[in-house]
């Protein structure tokens, strides 16, 4: 299940659920309330598959973003859109990368054949991959 942003950073690009940190928030309770905030429903089973970092542009000025991965298997509650995101599911092998961010076609992968991951991307201004390096962890 991918999401299209509907407002804000990536509008209109197909991505995972999630957000920022909240001050005094740990990585899992930000998914947990993120997930809730964009699709409405609250994850009861995930596993921490890893990192993705990034060195990008964001309104013209640099910025380094960490983002910490989960896969949720089970949650409660129903799936549902949101003023932010449009939920949607797509067979493996149909991934969207043409409409989502310019890196997730190499690491989004990794993490569907269940593989842990550290990983790092940097951009310009006009998103052109300048660098990329991703660590398989075991």
């Amino acid at each position: 299940m991918l999401a299209m942003k509907k407002r804000g950073f990536g509008e209109g690009k197909y991505n995972g659920v999630g957000g920022k940190l909240e001050e005094n928030e740990t990585k899992e309770e930000a998914m947990i309330r993120e997930t809730k905030e964009e699709i409405n429903v609250t994850p009861t089973e995930y596993e921490y598959m890893g990192m993705v970092k990034f060195d990008e542009f964001y309104k013209g000025k640099p910025q380094r973003l960490i983002f910490h991965l989960y896969v949720v298997t089970k949650w409660d509650g129903e799936i549902e859109e949101t003023e932010e995101m449009a939920p949607h599911w797509f067979d493996i092998d149909n991934i969207p990368y043409d409409d989502m961010f310019p890196d997730d076609k190499y690491w989004l992968p990794l993490i569907l054949e269940n593989k842990k991951i550290d990983a790092y991307f940097k951009f310009d201004e006009n998103w052109n991959l300048l660098a990329k390096e991703i660590k398989e962890l075991k």
